[in-house]
């Protein structure tokens, strides 16, 4: 019995937290996530500031990038955990930038190859006129086939927001 009683408290804790509500920026919202997901914390839509994203745990990346000379670091979230936070429920993400550049990105590619939404490039935040705040990123030195038009198109800068369609 005390067994039963034991993992019954435990689902109902893992229940807890994938159900717990996504607190609400303290600073000003640089991201949006919309569409077909289970968390939301403002008017349908998930909405983060900075901290929110940061205390999600930072990533590394050092790659080279087609925009940048020589190997660059970038430092920000991990998108499957973004993803898995919004409890996203589709198989492709539209990303809008500040400067309207719009592109498609199978949600399949988050975990394939380790993509992350930077803030940071070189130990610093990404101002709006170089390319932030926010930026997706793949490892693009780690696999050959990164290093292509496709995936570099999938590389949205400046984004603003992300919409999560099936």
């Amino acid at each position: 019995m005390r067994l039963l009683t034991s993992i019954a408290a435990t689902v109902l804790m893992m229940v807890s937290a994938v159900a717990a509500p996504l607190s609400t920026p303290k600073d000003k919202p640089i991201l949006e996530i919309a569409g077909s997901i289970g968390t939301t914390n403002k008017d349908g839509a998930a909405v983060f500031d900075r901290e929110m994203l940061e205390s999600l745990g930072l990533e590394t990346i050092t790659t080279t990038t087609p925009w940048h000379k020589g190997p660059v670091t970038f430092e920000g979230v991990r998108m499957t955990k973004v993803m898995q936070l919004v409890q996203a429920k589709g198989k492709t993400v539209r990303a809008y930038a500040l400067n309207d550049y719009e592109t498609q990105i199978p949600i399949e590619d988050f975990s394939k190859f380790n993509v992350i939404l930077a803030l940071k490039r070189d130990g610093e935040y990404m101002p709006v006129r170089d390319k932030g705040p926010l930026f997706i990123v793949y490892p693009y030195d780690s696999n050959p086939e990164l290093k292509s038009q496709t995936y570099y198109g999938r590389s949205a800068w400046q984004l603003k927001k992300l919409e999560v369609v099936q």
